[in-house]
């Protein structure tokens, strides 16, 4: 089961099975349904598919109740949302902006498909944080109704492999990196240190090294010496480059 789920094959076979009737009516007992569940149990995953132009969830997997707590008649858009732990608030709604934005795009091109792959801590069944992979996959359909479907696949990845920097971070259209988890997949984003990445953010809210150094309790000399490694690690000319590229995909 493991060793299937890392091509997600059953996640594309229910797609095909029940986007022609928009999500609705999917019968439980249906033979693709216990599969899917038996498979994201021992993942540990849960998954949803959404009408993200209209901002319903069509269907959820019984999943959400072990991984976060939610019922799966229950789970709203809001509970994704208050259920993020604070810290990572910031990098959750540049993500949802990101993720809608490219909804947008493909539903006024009426046709394809993109992806959408991040992880963050939320809040588990026992009122802890786990950290979670947030897999998104946006296609377009114009049948039975016009609309763009999201299918967001949630697992846990405590203890699974640690996440250099804790920010994996990948958006586009290479389906190949909508698979189970390996560190190859959990690697994929920004490069930058915790530290670095902070420093990047202070920049670019206008922050001078001076200002940085004060804040953070820094001197001048280690702040720059960030700067440049960041310059050097990204392989970008200026940080405001940098910074540029970070806006677009979301990281800032």
């Amino acid at each position: 089961m493991i060793n299937e789920s890392k091509s997600y094959n059953l996640f594309f076979k229910f797609i095909e099975a029940y986007s022609p009737t928009g999500f609705l009516g999917i019968d439980r007992d249906d033979r693709l349904i216990p599969e899917l569940e038996e498979l994201t149990e021992n993942t540990r995953q849960f998954f949803f598919v959404a009408d993200i132009v209209r901002m319903e969830i069509l269907y959820t997997s019984f999943g959400s109740l072990q991984v976060i707590g939610i019922p799966p008649g229950e789970l709203t858009p809001y509970h994704i949302h208050e259920g993020v732990h604070p810290d990572d608030a910031l990098r959750f709604g540049l993500g949802n902006a990101q993720l809608f934005k490219m909804a947008n795009a493909l539903f006024f091109e009426r046709k394809g498909s993109a992806l959408l792959s991040t992880n963050l801590r939320m809040r588990n069944p026992l009122g802890y944080y786990s950290d979670l992979l947030l897999q998104c996959y946006l296609f377009y359909s114009d049948s039975p109704i016009r609309t763009v479907y999201l299918l967001q696949i949630h697992t846990n990845i405590d203890g699974f492999i640690k996440i250099k920097n804790k920010n994996h971070y990948y958006v586009g259209n290479d389906l190949s990196n909508l698979r189970f988890p390996d560190k190859e997949l959990l690697t994929t984003g920004n490069s930058l240190t915790d530290r670095e990445f902070e420093i990047v953010k202070l920049i670019a809210a206008g922050l001078s090294s001076e200002q940085i150094a004060e804040q953070l309790f820094l001197s001048i000399h280690t702040v720059n010496t960030h700067r440049s490694n960041i310059v050097n690690k990204t392989g970008f000319n200026t940080i405001s480059d940098l910074i540029i590229d970070y806006q677009k995909r979301g990281l800032l």
